[in-house]
């Protein structure tokens, strides 16, 4: 059985085990599988719930004022049920195929948003935040978390 403290010690050991064969110089240049930004609001890191950081309630808005409520992020982009790369691509012109597996239609939703987020162009972006009463959608996307949310 897959617990929590199971899979600290997986990432650990990928972590470390990637360090000693690329040296911690080049660490940086690695995509480990986390993705963190910090809330637009506080510029806190949103840390992951396998971190040693203690986790905050962290909101995801889109530009038509809709939002979701994540109290304890795992790591991966989901956000009271929402995944902020598929939000991403909605926002930016990309719909849901309703002839198509829905698996598959997410995978391509998500990849897009995914790939849009890291082209370089502009695009409007989902917003993160921490306290939802003190804040209004902006154009402005997320900074990343350069600890990827677990890396502190």
């Amino acid at each position: 059985m897959i617990n929590d403290e199971n899979n600290y010690k997986i990432i650990l050991y990928i972590h470390f085990n990637v360090v000693s064969l690329l040296g911690k110089q080049n660490i940086k240049h690695i995509v480990m599988g986390f993705f963190s930004w910090k809330t637009q609001d506080t510029s806190k890191s949103i840390a992951n719930h396998y971190s040693r950081r203690k986790t905050f309630g962290v909101w995801l808005l889109d530009d038509k004022g809709n939002k979701w409520f994540e109290p304890n992020y795992e790591g991966y982009g989901m956000f009271g049920g929402k995944d902020f790369y598929v939000l991403l691509a909605e926002m930016n012109g990309f719909y849901e195929n309703q002839d198509v597996d829905p698996d598959m239609e997410y995978g391509r939703l998500r990849d897009e948003g995914i790939r849009l987020a890291f082209s370089g162009k502009k695009f409007k972006s989902p917003n993160l935040v921490q306290h939802i009463q003190e804040w209004e959608y902006k154009e402005d996307e997320p900074k990343s978390c350069e600890y990827q949310g677990y890396f502190y």
